[in-house]
């Protein structure tokens, strides 16, 4: 008995499936009427499709199988039509062939997934499924694809030569991705140390563009400031990974520290801040209504307020407030505050009250303000009486 590959090699797949044919010729003149699954007659001038044309072997290999069935029927006085008793014994060979075709057609990946192409009818299909969609709507991949598709079947119809596919195995088992190799400590190290830039300040940005986010107010916006807050964080990161290695560890994501005018979401956190740092009671709400982008900077940790500038008005422009959260110090936060309140109103002379012992005079003599009067219990009616705060205090003036 004829095997199921040796029937279907009869198949000619240089052929398109979109052409069509009178089918004239038989090598044997058939005496009996072979039928169709739709019960019409298939006559030797009947035209069909090279759909059907293409599945001429196979066909060939049912009407040899009838046979062989219906001359043993005949001993037996059985039925010499069924379908099933006849395909029950041809289908077992033509999967062990199509399984062998599919692994000498098929390749690998570069992620070591097996990759098969794409026989004529799923490329008629994809093609008749893209060309139903609007062009305007798809997108520049699916428009690829399409092309690609289509430059084959034209290859195909002009009978070029296609390039030889490599053979890797006579079973698509040999497929199997192999293991990942063990790399040395030394190389999974080097990999995770390289660090890269954002994308909003690398070069693919000036090439594609951005967007950069809409934050209400901004100012200034510093990616490199640490504070010993953030350094605590990180030994405190850092730590839970090393004694917790065998557990995903995320990394921090990098937060900038932003420079905005004061908004309403902020006044809860602002006033818990100036309690903190000089006394309760403070509130400073009517900031909102006095020019907030002139006479207001705040500084943020992603949702956190971690300092605060005020002057009264942009008329009088008295500094009222500079304070930042504890453990925020020592990071140059007052300094840039003090900096943009100084920019945002220029040609204009800015005044200030400070202890007469509060470190922060230093900070004011770098921008020029000098002493001009000294006032002995300035803070009596608002520092405790234990504080270590000095009571009196330095009138300082910026001139302009």
């Amino acid at each position: 008995m004829l095997s199921a590959g040796d029937k279907l090699s009869r198949w000619d797949p240089s052929e398109d499936e979109d052409e069509t044919y009178s089918e004239t010729h038989h090598k044997q003149p058939r005496t009996k009427r072979r039928k169709a699954n739709t019960g019409k007659a298939i006559t030797p001038g009947h035209r069909v499709t090279r759909a059907s044309a293409s599945l001429s072997g196979l066909l060939d290999v049912f009407q040899y199988g009838m046979q062989i069935h219906a001359s043993l029927a005949d001993t037996t006085d059985g039925d010499s039509d069924s379908f099933e008793s006849t395909i029950e014994g041809l289908l077992p060979e033509y999967l062990e062939a199509r399984h062998t075709a599919w692994a000498q057609t098929s390749d690998i990946g570069d992620s070591g997934k097996v990759i098969r192409a794409l026989s004529r009818y799923e490329t008629t299909a994809i093609l008749n499924y893209a060309n139903q969609r609007s062009h305007a709507s798809s997108s520049v991949a699916e428009a690829i694809v399409r092309r690609k598709l289509q430059l084959q079947r034209e290859k195909r119809s002009a009978r070029t030569p296609e390039p030889p596919v490599r053979i890797v195995s006579n079973t698509l088992t040999a497929f199997d991705p192999p293991p990942p190799a063990c790399l040395p400590p030394a190389v999974l190290e080097s990999l995770r140390a390289i660090q890269t830039t954002r994308y909003e300040n690398s070069f693919a940005s000036r090439v594609y563009g951005h967007k950069p986010l809409k934050i209400p107010g901004l100012l200034a916006t510093d990616w490199e400031t640490c504070s010993p807050w953030t350094n605590l964080m990180d030994d405190i990161h850092a730590h839970y990974s090393h004694a917790h290695p065998g557990r995903d560890q995320t990394e921090r994501p990098l937060t900038p520290i932003t420079y905005v005018s004061l908004q309403p979401s902020h006044l809860r956190q602002v006033h818990d801040l100036l309690a903190r740092v000089f006394w309760d009671g403070i509130d400073v709400s009517d900031s909102l209504q006095y020019s907030p982008e002139r006479c207001t900077v705040i500084a943020t940790y992603g949702h956190l307020v971690v300092g605060a500038a005020f002057l009264s008005s942009p008329q009088e422009t008295y500094i009222t407030y500079l304070a930042v959260r504890a453990g925020w110090d020592n990071s140059q936060i007052a300094t840039t505050m003090l900096y943009h309140l100084i920019s945002l109103n220029p040609h204009r002379d800015i005044t200030l009250h400070v202890s007469a012992n509060n470190p922060a005079m230093l900070l004011y003599n770098r921008f020029g303000f000098k002493a001009e009067e000294f006032i002995a219990g300035f803070y009596e009616d608002y520092l405790d009486s234990h504080s270590r705060a000095s009571m009196n205090a330095f009138r300082l003036r910026l001139r302009r």
